[in-house]
Order: C-alpha cells, then structure tokens, then sequence
C-alpha cells in the first residue's frame, strides 16, 4: 500500500477529497499532511444544505490533528468557498473539523477526555498548545452538549451554594437527586438564582409542574425563590443542614461551659461525631464527660433525641415525637439550644416533610466536594465563567457527540 494511500485510509478521508502531499520532518518533531479535492467537484452548501455546488475560490487552512507517535500532525487544506444560488459564497465544510477550529474533531474528543480527568494547565503542557486555545474547545461542546440537554424527566432538585473562590464569592448548583448531575450552574446565591434556574429549565423542555420535591437547607433565598418559581413542589429542609444547626448550638454551649470548666477543652469533636463514629479514645472521655453534670451533656443528648427523629417512619407519630422534642429543647435553659429550636420550629413543614419525601442533599453534597476538589486541583481558575464550564464538563453527564 502507498504512503498517501496508507495516510487517507487512517484519516478516512473520502472523496472528493484526497491525500496530496506528506512531509515528514524529524528535526521540527512534526508531520505535516496536505489535503485537496479533484477538480469539478461539487458540494453542499454550508448554509442551506443545497447540494451541488461548484467551488468559487479556495482558502488555506490548517488543523492540528492527533499525534503522529511523538511527532505533532497538522492537516492542511485549500478549502473550497462554495456558490450557491441562493445564500452566495460560504467556506465548505470539511469532514474532518468543525467549522472556525484549528484543530481536527479526533483532536478536540482527545481534549474533551484529558479534561475529565486533568487540569487544563496539564493538557496545555501535555500537548503544546495554550491553555485559552483548550478552553475554547471545552467551552464549544460544553455549550452544544447544554443546548441539546432535555429536563423532562426531572422530578427531584437539590439546591445548594458553594464557594468558587477564596472568599465570599458563591454560585449557586441545582442538581438531578435521582441522576446525580448537575443540572444547572449560576453566580450568586440569592432568590433570583432560583428564578434563573426556572428559566433555563423551561428551556431544556423542563415541566414546572413535574417538580415534586426540592431540598435545600434553611436559606430564606432558597425558600422564597422555590416558593415563588415551584409552588407546587414539596420543600424539604436538608437533614444535614438542619443537624448543623443543632451542632452549632452544642459548640456554643460547651465554649461557653469551658470557661469555668477546663475539662471541655479539646473537646469539641467529641459532642459533634456520630457515636459511632468515635475513636476508643474519643468513647473513653465521652463516657466520663457525660457521668458530670455538664450543660454540654444536656445539649448533647438534645441534639442525639433530634438525630432520631429522622428514623421514625409515620408521618403522625413523626410529629408528636418533633412537639416533644421541641418542648424539651425549649425548657432546656440553654440558650443556643432554645434559638435552634425555634429555628427548626419555624421551618417546622419542611422539616417534617423528609419523613414522607426521604430526600437529603447528601448527593448534591458529593457533588460539591468533587466541585472543591477542582477548585483545589486546579488551583483557581482565571474566571468564574471557566470555572462553572468544568463543572458541567465533570458532572453534568452531558453527551458531546464526539468521534472516538
């Protein structure tokens, strides 16, 4: 088989095109492939689909393919500026590349991949080419994958804010509980991110009325925006968040106790851990702290009453058990425990609304920390706009329809 032959078989280049020339050079560590057309073709206009049309002129263009072994591939092309009839002159396509790339499709699904397990920073070394050429192309198919994303199916959201930056400097994430992904992405963390959510959901073919739950945590803006966009959905208050409330009031009572009582110095971790979630040594001092008549026990066994509340499975015996609970809570002489109470007792529906709906945010809380993680990995980003484009690449799930 001849070289040129060899070449247009691995890079099913079919006709009218054809291989014209290759040029190896060892010295410059690169290939370099010329492609043409036979004279008299005709082709499709880019524009209208309109087949048979005659080339008017030609423009040089070049692509960077895959690796030739170590060596960089570049393609080049006389491309054809098609006539039509109808819509005038327009560039041809060419079935190799989309079209204002300067690299080959199998190039940019090569990029797509290294960024689902790398930092961009590492694919620009990697491969020699400026890490702002790279995030075009993550940014082209992570907006064509968004645009073509349908959310009818989706009948269960969390929503949940995380940081992008050092900071106070949020965006706000609405994830798919039952799927695991996220859905969507925006700066800020107030009512209106709710509002924008609504929008784009709408767009991605998404039913308001399909919405049947929410979970999110105690978030006045988070209430009211998902009141005010789905008023026929079920808020449920996430059970972690409303435990961290509980666990902020325990903190406070033993800081406040330490200071008259060393014994709760070092503490801390002790009264915040699961039970058995504690080390032998952790168990050991918690079995004699609590024999001592400590305000931080009575805040303790408080905060462990609530964490059983979320295992009890009627909705009526669920709530009876939450009016006791309350009434303790409130008669504690605790201070920090009494302002948590009332806290829980004024998201009193949707707290009580988990025992018949089970959602957490535990899943859209993975998906922070992955989203953490490549905050971290790539040691911060060069804008928020990239940074919320990596995140939809890695956990949005997206299809982006490209050649492997």
């Amino acid at each position: 088989m001849l070289e040129k032959e060899l070449f247009q078989l691995a890079l099913n280049i079919e006709e009218p095109w054809y291989i014209e020339n290759i040029e190896f050079n060892p010295d410059e560590n690169k290939l370099d492939i010329w492609i043409n057309f036979i004279a008299g073709s005709e082709f499709i206009c880019p524009k209208c689909e309109k087949e048979d049309c005659k080339a008017y002129d030609t423009s040089e263009k070049i692509w960077r393919h895959l690796n030739f072994f170590q060596y960089k591939c570049y393609l080049h092309c006389r491309v054809p500026r098609v006539k039509c009839e109808e819509c005038g002159i327009h560039l041809a396509k060419v079935p190799w590349s989309r079209k204002q790339s300067g690299f080959t499709l199998l190039m940019e699904s090569l990029i797509i991949i290294m960024a689902q397990k790398m930092p961009v920073s590492h694919i620009s070394e990697l491969i020699g080419e400026t890490d702002t050429r790279i995030w075009r192309v993550i940014s082209h198919y992570v907006h064509k994958a968004r645009d073509i994303e349908d959310f009818s199916d989706v009948t269960s959201i969390g929503i949940d804010e995380t940081s992008c930056k050092k900071g106070h400097d949020y965006i706000t994430v609405v994830a798919d509980l039952d799927n695991s992904k996220v859905l969507y992405l925006t700066h800020g963390k107030d009512s209106s991110t709710i509002k924008s959510f609504k929008e784009d959901f709408l767009a991605h073919n998404g039913d308001i009325e399909n919405i049947s739950q929410i979970c999110c945590d105690m978030s006045p803006a988070f209430i009211s925006g998902s009141k005010e966009n789905f008023p026929k959905a079920e808020v449920t208050y996430d059970k972690f968040h409303v435990m961290k409330i509980m666990n902020e009031a325990v903190d406070q009572v033993r800081r406040e106790e330490q200071v008259n009582n060393l014994l709760l110095k070092r503490t801390r971790y002790i009264w915040l851990k699961n039970p058995q979630n504690l080390t032998s040594k952790q168990k050991k001092s918690l079995g004699n702290l609590k024999d001592m008549n400590l305000k931080t026990v009575r805040a303790y066994n408080i905060k462990l009453s609530l964490q059983m509340f979320w295992s009890v499975e009627d909705l009526n015996t669920a709530v009876k058990y939450l009016k006791k609970w309350y009434f303790w809570a409130t008669h504690s002489r605790l201070e920090p425990v009494i302002t948590a109470a009332k806290t829980i007792k004024s998201h009193w529906t949707g707290v009580v609304n988990y025992i018949k709906s089970h959602v957490t945010n535990g899943i859209l809380e993975g998906l922070n920390s992955s989203i953490q993680t490549l905050k971290r990995t790539a040691r911060g980003y060069k804008n928020i706009k990239n940074f919320m484009t990596m995140v939809y690449l890695r956990l949005g799930q997206l299809n982006f329809g490209l050649p492997t």
